[in-house]
């Protein structure tokens, strides 16, 4: 299989030799913690138990509804990323092919993406009234659909204007509209606005927030293509660059912090501020990621989160079909887990993680990048 292969990459590919490796690291960073390293954090109790390992911990696990833990930020900041790179790649189309060609080729990304979604979380297997519409790949998808099509048929200020609008324009509609059979407007679980427009308007399987919430994923995404424009910029240095992206992240990270005291931060809801939190934060890793690799050259810590970004929604996909933690136990598990003791946990994650990197590393060398 050749590296032309065109299959299964969710965010727009970066032409191979112009590739800024700190976003693919930083790419490759948010989607390490859901291939292994979040089973690697919450393994650590087990081996000492204190305040800073239940911490750790802790923080890879969902909140319940209202709140934030660092594995919240994962799915809006790799949404965030697939923004990143929309300026250094739908350009590039439109000098080779052509605005249609873009446009054909942002509207088949988003719909194949939408549809594997579907198909990743069991299609049709039980039944047209079960399909599952509200997956992470089917959010990307319409994030970027609709993210791509604004790029490129507006200019950046409009842009601006349209993420704004839209942001504010969801909170205005859970403020302040009432919620049929409640009576006036809410943020509480199951008694929201954009609850109930799920229950009554979302096919297939009912969820919280997919249908109205895809305002604020499409912010979420276009804030990444502001990030983008900052890199792409090529009369500013690489440390301008590192700077701008700082001011840009803390910016929105108070921004949303802000916000949340009136607007709060709900994941299932995809709130506003949590979508200015998690893109802030984005763009500061981003900032220190660019930092570390492309002005101070320190690259080599890098490498396995350049592999793992490089085919991000491969390993993805993989590592839920492989199941990387129940083939780490046929080595790890049984009498061997019980001589571990504590760290049996541990052990496991390190061996899943070592597993879904070897593949990673592997497509790399032989330079083999699956896209859509």
């Amino acid at each position: 299989m050749s590296s032309s292969s065109a299959i299964l990459e969710a965010v727009p590919p970066l032409v191979r030799s112009k590739r800024i490796d700190s976003i693919d690291a930083l790419r490759g960073f948010d989607m390490f913690w859901i291939i292994g390293g979040d089973h690697l954090l919450r393994s650590l109790p087990n081996i000492h138990d204190d305040v800073i390992t239940r911490t750790m911990a802790d923080q890879m696990e969902h909140v319940p509804f209202a709140g934030l833990h660092g594995y919240d930020l994962i799915y809006p900041i790799f949404v965030f990323i697939v923004g990143v790179a929309v300026p250094f790649s739908l350009p590039k189309i439109i000098e080779r092919e052509g605005r249609p060609a873009a446009l054909r080729r942002v509207i088949m990304r988003g719909v194949i993406l939408f549809l594997l979604g579907v198909f990743y979380m069991g299609g049709v297997a039980n039944g047209f009234s079960n399909v599952y519409f509200a997956g992470v790949l089917q959010r990307i998808g319409v994030a970027y659909l609709f993210a791509g099509l604004l790029f490129l048929f507006f200019r950046t200020r409009t842009l601006a204007i349209i993420a704004g609008t839209f942001l504010i324009l969801y909170w205005a509609l859970l403020t302040f509209v009432p919620v049929p059979g409640i009576g006036h407007a809410s943020y509480e679980h199951g008694r929201n606005l954009a609850y109930w427009i799920d229950q009554h308007y979302l096919p297939g399987q009912k969820f919280e927030g997919t249908i109205l919430s895809t305002l604020a994923a499409v912010a979420n995404c276009l804030l990444g293509i502001f990030a983008g424009f900052i890199l792409k910029d090529s009369s500013s240095s690489e440390l301008a660059k590192v700077r701008a992206l700082a001011v840009f992240g803390f910016a929105l990270l108070l921004a949303g912090v802000l916000w949340s005291f009136q607007f709060p931060i709900i994941k299932l809801l995809w709130t506003s501020s949590y979508v200015l939190i998690a893109c802030g934060i984005g763009a500061i890793l981003l900032s220190l990621f660019h930092l570390i690799i492309e002005v101070l050259n320190f690259r080599t810590w890098s490498k396995p989160f350049i592999w793992i970004g490089s085919n991000a929604i491969t390993i993805y996909l993989l590592s839920s079909v492989a199941n990387f933690p129940k083939l780490a136990n046929r080595i790890v598990g049984g009498n061997v887990a019980t001589f571990l003791g504590p760290w049996a946990a541990t052990v496991n994650a390190l061996v899943a993680l070592t597993m879904a990197i070897w593949v990673v590393w592997l497509l790399y060398q032989r330079k083999v990048f699956f896209r859509l």
